[in-house]
């Protein structure tokens, strides 16, 4: 029969994973197997047109095998559309820093980052930095980390603050345009010029301060090309801060919402 390992076809007579496995020379105990895009640790039948991967674990796998993981983990279809896409992240605190490494971890293939500022103290609560990221530019430590998740993306920087002089210019090659600031003039800005001057699609974020319940935040579409995740009602304020949980699940709204976007899926 013939299946798909690690990116490659092979004709094989063996009927199991397992022995698939020894017959292309992994070791038992050190092998992570995933057959049709669930990982397994039992002895599963093999058939025709299977796909497989086997991973050593501890062992950072080349490109061609990692993008048939990603494309064995993910559900069918997503890794292919995700890609090819480009993104532009506007914006790196709480929200922006989870948005690219969710979007890094799914293979989106192209990500702009965009932001001014540098890591400090009061960043590490909410946003994805580290004590050794401290003093460095945003864009620079971020672009650090995402090619520790994922080395093969392509991943640009501009360490600029965004005016309605440059928009333009740097929100040009997106399919997606994701609003991260925490400015609400900044935000303005932004949304007016990508749904008046462009025709890219616009993710943005509105309330996500305090601890109110998480399932206040919600993913909704305002108008054509723009969608608006979070509660729309809570800001940071005197004794309502800015913290992990609920800035990261309005996160993973806005990273959802552009994953469906890519995927063609934003009115199913």
């Amino acid at each position: 029969m013939r299946v798909r390992v690690n990116g490659e076809y092979l004709d094989t007579n063996v009927d199991s994973i397992w022995k698939l496995r020894d017959e292309c020379g992994y070791p038992s105990e050190n092998t992570v197997v995933i057959k049709n895009g669930y990982q397994t640790s039992e002895d599963v039948e093999l058939t025709e047109g299977d796909i497989v991967s086997f991973i050593k674990k501890g062992v950072m796998p080349d490109e061609k095998q990692l993008a048939e993981l990603m494309r064995a983990r993910h559900t069918p279809g997503v890794y292919d559309a995700v890609k090819d896409a480009r993104v532009v992240i506007a914006g790196l605190g709480g929200l922006g820093s989870n948005i690219a490494i969710m979007l890094a971890r799914m293979g989106v293939g192209h990500l702009h980052l965009i932001d001014f500022d540098t890591v400090d103290a009061s960043n590490l609560n909410r946003q994805q930095y580290y004590i050794r990221h401290l003093g460095m530019y945003k864009t620079d430590a971020m672009k650090e980390l995402l090619g520790e998740i994922n080395p093969f993306i392509e991943v640009a920087t501009d360490c600029v603050k965004i005016t309605e002089e440059n928009v333009l210019s740097l929100v040009e090659n997106a399919d997606v345009v994701c609003e991260a600031f925490d400015n609400p003039a900044a935000k303005a800005m932004l949304t007016e010029a990508v749904l008046t001057r462009t025709d890219k699609v616009l993710v943005a974020g509105s309330g996500m301060a305090g601890i109110d319940s998480s399932n206040t935040i919600k993913t909704k579409k305002v108008m054509n090309r723009f969608y608006m995740c979070g509660d729309g009602v809570t800001g940071a304020g005197d004794g309502i801060g800015l913290m992990a949980p609920r800035v990261t699940v309005c996160a993973a709204h806005e990273a959802n919402m552009i994953i469906r976007i890519i995927c063609g899926m934003e009115n199913v």
